[in-house]
């Protein structure tokens, strides 16, 4: 599910912004893009975060607001910045491009100029932790907005499911006596008025009766819908049990088909295949 928080606080001497936004994923993917004096706490930020988020593409920015203090300021590598003037006028030279290249676009280039010195101080976990807590709770606050309408709208599809299955479960005793009546009439068409064997006619009947019947399908069906509402109820990550119970489903509503050998109950079939793609794509943005 899509989500943004952003928190910001004190840490090593300066303050740190830091904004969490996620996006759909199967699995937990964090890209952290974090200042350079807190790369060494890009470990205890995935630990804490994949607490936070089950799954999701999470995508962390930190960036100073106020840099630490810092006895000797900034450094200036002057070698560096006498090999970026050079390729810059060799660049302008070869393209034949007009404009000067100025200290302002000589300074933009990476290390030319750093913050420089060993005196600040360093920055700790324990510093960064409440930010990021801070601002993972905002996110996962969002998140939660959205998956209140996104339940609502998988229970409607569910919904939609049960009800077609129910139109099907109605319909099935009438197709059993119907294919009855069917496999009389064809017997007594080849026997052509000579009486028929009621045992062995009954016994197809029975075996026929036993080749069409849902009723299986039906229960395991009618489960699968109330384990899924039932879920969406939970207070935790479900979007991979219900991603479970929409494969069942599907097995379920195949195998209906294949022993539909009737019209409406077939189109009844075809309509929950596409309810239940559409509650498949729903489940993607589920955690």
């Amino acid at each position: 599910m899509t989500g943004f928080g952003a928190a910001e606080g004190a840490v090593a001497g300066g303050r740190i912004r830091l904004e969490i936004r996620t996006v759909n994923h199967r699995h937990f993917n964090l890209a952290a893009k974090l200042p350079g004096e807190l790369a060494g706490l890009e470990g205890e930020l995935r630990e804490r975060l994949r607490r936070e988020f089950d799954r999701g593409h999470v995508a962390v920015h930190g960036r100073w607001t106020e840099y630490p203090v810092r006895a000797s300021g900034f450094a200036v590598d002057l070698d560096r910045a006498r090999l970026v003037t050079d390729r810059l006028r060799e660049l302008q030279g070869a393209l034949g491009l007009g404009g000067e290249v100025t200290l302002e676009l000589v300074a933009r280039q990476p290390d030319v100029l750093s913050l420089s010195g060993n005196d600040a101080a360093e920055a700790t976990w324990a510093e960064l932790e409440p930010i990021v807590a801070r601002a993972a709770s905002e996110c996962r606050a969002m998140r939660a907005r959205e998956g209140e309408a996104l339940a609502a709208e998988l229970r409607h599809r569910l919904d939609l499911l049960a009800a077609s299955s129910e139109r099907i479960a109605a319909r099935a005793p009438e197709r059993l006596v119907r294919e009855r009546d069917r496999l009389r009439a064809a017997v007594a068409e080849l026997l052509e008025g000579r009486p028929a064997d009621e045992a062995r006619l009954a016994q197809e009947v029975a075996f026929q009766a036993d080749r069409l019947d849902i009723t299986e399908e039906l229960v395991r069906f009618r489960s699968h819908v109330a384990a899924a509402r039932d879920a969406l109820t939970a207070d935790k990550p479900v979007g991979k049990q219900l991603g479970f119970l929409a494969q069942e489903l599907g097995r379920e509503v195949n195998t209906m088909g294949a022993k539909a050998n009737d019209a409406p109950i077939a189109h009844e079939v075809i309509a929950m295949k596409g309810e239940l793609e559409k509650l498949r794509e729903q489940l993607e943005n589920l955690e």
